[in-house]
């Protein structure tokens, strides 16, 4: 603990220690999977503009969620780079994006489950009609199935996301508790 005096006022600032390897696996998979949602989110909204068509919720939500994740981690970054990442910042802050990675987790399994879904759509008219010739309907078949897969990897980044945010809550928790000296 390290002891500053000003004036007659007493700082005391406890020193902190998080642990290297941990921190920068949460935080190069976090990036990895808000740039995912971001991206797969972002793709959706352009393709809904090309074609006209309303953009649902979730495909903004998605993006403002990705967007707010990276911005989060930059602010991470910078407090490691002066030493002054505090683990209830990082426990306020993971928890605040737990509740909006789970509200995605939720509006993607019920666009991709529920209902007339995406998922038994993509078994219908992709999944089960391969496509190998030279030819313009290859390529559209090629795009539907890419369009399939990345409906699949944002409700994967979803869940990786909020897995990896409860790891930082508990991480922070520890850290706090000073149990990684």
């Amino acid at each position: 603990m390290a002891r500053t005096v000003v004036g007659s006022a007493v700082v005391v600032r406890e020193k902190y220690y998080w642990p290297d390897a941990q921190l920068n696996i949460w935080t190069i998979i976090m990036l990895a999977t808000a740039g995912t949602i971001l991206g797969v989110f972002a793709n959706f909204m352009m393709i809904q503009s090309q074609m006209h068509l309303r953009t649902p919720w979730i495909f903004t939500y998605g993006v403002t969620v990705g967007a707010l994740t990276i911005v989060v981690i930059l602010i991470e970054l910078v407090l490691i780079s002066q030493r002054r990442l505090l683990p209830g910042i990082m426990m306020l802050l993971s928890f605040i994006l737990l509740v909006l990675f789970i509200t995605g987790v939720i509006g993607t399994a019920i666009q991709l489950f529920g209902g007339p879904n995406v998922n038994n759509l993509c078994n219908a008219f992709v999944y089960n009609q391969q496509q190998d010739r030279p030819d313009a309907n290859t390529l559209a078949w090629l795009q539907q199935k890419s369009i399939c897969q990345s409906w699949s990897a944002a409700f994967a980044f979803w869940i990786i996301g909020s897995v990896f945010l409860v790891w930082m809550m508990i991480m922070a928790s520890q850290v706090n508790q000073n149990q990684y000296d």
